[in-house]
Order: C-alpha cells, then structure tokens, then sequence
C-alpha cells in the first residue's frame, strides 16, 4: 500500500450498489460464504478502481457498507471503516484480467476438498459449464512456503491471478476458491454453482465406485456456458428478488 488516498473513480449509480450489496446477501442465503468471504465488482465507470464492502458479514453488507479502492486495494474513501485482509485477491486479477467485471472469493465447504487431493473438479452438470475449461489449484506453499494461508498482500495476490490465469475459477488449497465473470451476476452464479457441482461429483464418486464419469468436455462446457451468461438471469432474478423482499433495496 502507499501512503496516500488515491482519488475516486467517480459516482455510482444507487442501484448498482444496492446490487453489490446483494449479492453479498445472496451468496450467504446460497451456503456460499458464512461470516466470511466477499465479492466485489468493478467500477461502472473507472476500469482502474473496484467495489467491496468493509470487512462485515456478507449477509450483513448493506449499500452504506461499500468501499471504493484502487487496483492496488488502496481504499478511496474508508471513512474509518475497516477493509477485508484478502482484497488483494480482488484488485491482483482485476489488474491481470482486464474484462473481469466481479471476482468472489469465498470458503464453501463442498468445494475445499478438491484442493486438498489430486482429483481435479469437474463440470458435472450445464449450470456449472465452466468448469469443464478447468479449476487449477493455488498452493501458496509453491512460492512462500509456511503462511497464515491468506492472501494479504499484492505479491500474494499476483501469485494467485497468475494460478487463476485465463480460467473462471481458482481452487486455493485448504482455504477455498476464486471465482470471477464478465458482470456481478455472472460471478455469483459462478460462485454457487462452483459449490453445488462440488456436492454432486462427491455424490458422483460415491455412487460411481471407480467407474467413469461422463462429466462435461471442455467444447460442451463452452457451448453451454455460453447459454448460462443469459439464461443465468433468471437464478439471479430470483435471488435479487428474495433479498428486495427481506431489506427493501
């Protein structure tokens, strides 16, 4: 971090706050993240900066809670507020991926054991197409050896961009995993699904015993991904509804 406050991206329209403060509240109702875990988003009008909530619950994030920062995670206006350890993840793939609009990073238990064993996560089913293309796994041992395991700093950040490279997802070894998209409804989708497709292929291997899985090729994976960047939609119309009904916004 250096020693100044860098200066705002500018405005942000009122409903794509509330919306940032959403989807904090959606990936909580979704099992995704509990008292931890957060997701950001770009900002609208400044590639250079993004948006995340100060560090809260993220069923507790409201559009007050939302902090502006740097691509370096320096905070634009924090007023006092306090700042998630691990926002450098946040600003390190948004520096690395230029056409990433939001990145999820979050803990979801289904999703942990693939990063702690050789048996790489597979796309099970359409919702979780992307995931044919891959999920490489972030050890942080590779580069730092023993750590607190929490990506708190940019070259730590840089590492992990770099594991996630062109994919949509990155498995982080007994911690969790990244999850990014084009727009915010895009990367909570990823998120969830990320989690529900762990559950069904530990269900998969269960039942199969050893024998093959006809998961999804990485072809089917694209063609139908393709159709889950509109269709996907209708999941976060539903869950945007459910929290408007809850808290009003």
């Amino acid at each position: 971090m250096n020693g100044s406050t860098p200066k705002s991206g500018g405005a942000v329209a009122a409903e794509r706050l509330a919306d940032l403060a959403a989807a904090s509240r959606i990936l909580a109702a979704q099992g995704v993240v509990d008292g931890f875990g957060h997701v950001s988003m770009r900002h609208p009008s400044a590639p250079d900066r993004y948006l995340m909530a100060r560090s809260i619950a993220p069923a507790l994030v409201t559009p007050d809670d939302i902090i502006e920062y740097d691509l370096g995670s320096n905070a634009c206006n924090a007023g006092g507020r306090a700042s998630f350890l691990e926002r450098f993840i946040h600003g390190e793939v948004y520096k690395a991926r230029p056409e990433v609009i939001s990145v999820v990073h979050s803990h979801s238990p289904s999703v942990i054991p693939f990063g702690l064993v050789g048996v790489p996560m597979r796309a099970m089913f359409h919702n979780a197409a992307f995931l044919a293309a891959g999920a490489p796994v972030f050890d942080m041992r590779d580069k730092f050896g023993a750590t607190d395991l929490l990506v708190s700093n940019g070259p730590k950040g840089v590492a992990l961009a770099e594991t996630l490279g062109r994919k949509d997802i990155v498995l982080m070894r007994a911690h969790g995993s990244v999850a990014c998209g084009p727009n915010l409804q895009s990367a909570v989708f990823r998120a969830v699904y990320t989690e529900v497709n762990a559950r069904i292929q530990h269900w998969t291997l269960a039942l199969g015993g050893g024998a093959r899985i006809a998961a999804l090729d990485e072809e089917e994976g694209r063609l139908a991904d393709v159709i889950n960047q509109t269709a996907g939609m209708r999941a976060w119309d539903l869950w945007r509804s459910q929290v408007r009904s809850q808290v009003g916004w």
